[in-house]
């Protein structure tokens, strides 16, 4: 499968008519038809029903304009991209990035990368950690600031140690842990958890696991929540405890209370992740900024 075989698809399933099709692409109709057959007989589907009358996509040549049209834009996206490298017109950098991180390591990079580069616009995305990593991958995004997990998330990647947060549990002001400097793991484990979404955060439920589990083989999660803002207001409400780390302080302020954990676990690693290939002098520069805006 090649690029002009996805771009006469894409025209066919505009157009919904192999004619039209082949004059908005400058060729011949026989060709085009052949072309769409050999495409269908690659995917082992029908991507078109056909009739005397009209072409129509089918539900699998649906799905298959969103995939195709995102491919296309992508290469497109590249080519502008490369140029623009080679040519040093690139200005502007897209970064992803988590709630905690938002608390204090960004403010300090973005700072520092505009006093060395006011010419150079940042496109900041705040999103959950695996989008981040397939932002990464397929190109959408330059740079990501997020938790460190394990090696294997990182693999192909590069990345900048920015700093470290320690793990706090986080509840209600009239809890009974609020008469405690420092609140034992066991008896965490033993409470009705608020958590972030396993579906957009499943490293949480693997920290969760990590922390908790020797403790308590049945964890009590009792909500989940995409938003960092709706587990600080289900904590709030007094609906469970949450394991966060304490940049979460930043944010909360005194809606909720925070205390360490006992034992101290392994404080929370943050890092300025990025391709290896195709570094662009704006996002080494940006990689350079934020290493000496690092927290100490």
């Amino acid at each position: 499968m090649e690029l002009r075989h996805l771009r006469y698809f894409v025209a066919v399933a505009e157009e919904q008519n192999v004619s039209r099709a082949a004059k908005r692409l400058y060729v011949s109709q026989p060709p085009l038809s052949r072309q769409i057959r050999d495409l269908e007989n690659d995917l082992g589907v029908t991507l078109f029903e056909r009739s005397a009358k009209a072409i129509r996509l089918t539900a699998a040549g649906r799905v298959f304009l969103l995939e195709a049209r995102a491919v296309l834009q992508r290469a497109d996206d590249a080519v502008a991209f490369t140029k623009a490298v080679a040519h040093r017109k690139r200005t502007h950098i897209r970064v992803g990035y988590s709630f905690y991180a938002a608390a204090e390591l960004l403010p300090r990079a973005l700072l520092a990368f505009q006093r060395t580069n006011p010419g150079v616009s940042v496109d900041l995305s705040a999103m959950p950690t695996q989008e981040m990593f397939q932002g990464l991958r397929s190109g959408d995004l330059d740079l990501a600031l997020l938790r460190y997990m394990s090696p294997e998330n990182f693999q192909g990647l590069s990345f900048e140690e920015l700093g470290t947060y320690p793990f706090r549990v986080a509840f209600h002001k009239k809890h009974r842990f609020a008469r405690l400097r420092a609140v034992p793991t066991s008896e965490v484990a033993a409470q009705p958890i608020i958590a972030f979404s396993r579906q957009e955060y499943p490293d949480y439920h693997v920290l969760l696991a990590r922390l908790l589990l020797p403790y308590n083989r049945s964890l009590n999660v009792v909500e989940e929540y995409e938003s960092e803002h709706s587990v600080i207001a289900a904590v709030e409400a007094g609906r469970g405890i949450s394991i966060v780390n304490q940049s979460m302080s930043r944010i909360a302020g005194e809606r909720v209370v925070l205390r360490p954990l006992k034992p101290t676990p392994e404080p929370a690693r943050y890092v300025l992740a990025y391709r290896k290939e195709g570094v662009s002098p704006s996002i080494a520069s940006f990689v350079k900024a934020a290493r000496t805006a690092k927290l100490r």
